[in-house]
C-alpha cells in the first residue's frame, strides 16, 4: 500500500466544489515565482518593501502587488511604521509547506521538467 493510502483526509476540506476551488486557490497564490521567492525571503523574519525589492529584483510596484497577494490570502501579514511596510510570515506552517513543496520537487523534478501540461514560468531557470 502506498503511504499517500495511509493520509487521513481532513473532514469537510473537500467536501464539494468550494471547498476544492478554495485550496485551488491556496495553490494559484504559491504558483507565482516571483510571490514564492519573496514569501521564501520572508521565511527567515520580517523585512520591508524595500529590502524585498533588492532582494527579488523587480519594481517597487511589481514587489507591492505580489506582497498584497500574500497578505489578502493570509500568508504574510504587513505592520506600518511610519512610511515603512514590513513584512512578515504569518504561520511557522507556511515554512513547512515550502520546504515539502522543495522536497517533492527535487524529488519529481524529472518529471516536472518532462510535463508538457503546465507551463514552465517565463522567469524560472530551466536545469540543463
Amino acid at each position: 500500500m502506498s503511504e499517500a493510502a495511509n493520509i487521513a483526509p481532513v473532514d469537510g476540506l473537500l467536501g464539494d466544489g468550494d471547498e476544492v476551488g478554495t485550496v485551488a486557490k491556496f495553490f494559484r497564490a504559491l504558483g507565482d515565482p516571483s510571490r514564492l521567492r519573496l514569501l521564501e525571503f520572508l521565511l527567515d523574519g520580517e523585512h520591508s518593501v524595500s529590502d524585498c525589492v533588492a532582494h527579488i529584483g523587480l519594481s517597487q510596484g511589481r514587489i507591492s502587488t505580489h506582497l498584497a497577494c500574500l497578505a489578502d490570502c493570509g500568508y504574510v501579514q504587513a505592520r506600518r511604521e511610519g512610511r515603512w511596510c514590513y513584512y512578515r510570515v504569518t504561520d511557522p506552517r507556511v515554512a513547512e509547506l515550502v520546504m515539502l513543496a522543495r522536497a517533492l520537487a527535487a524529488d519529481n523534478c524529472t518529471a516536472l521538467d518532462a510535463c508538457e501540461r503546465i507551463d514552465a514560468p517565463e522567469s524560472a531557470p530551466r536545469r540543463t
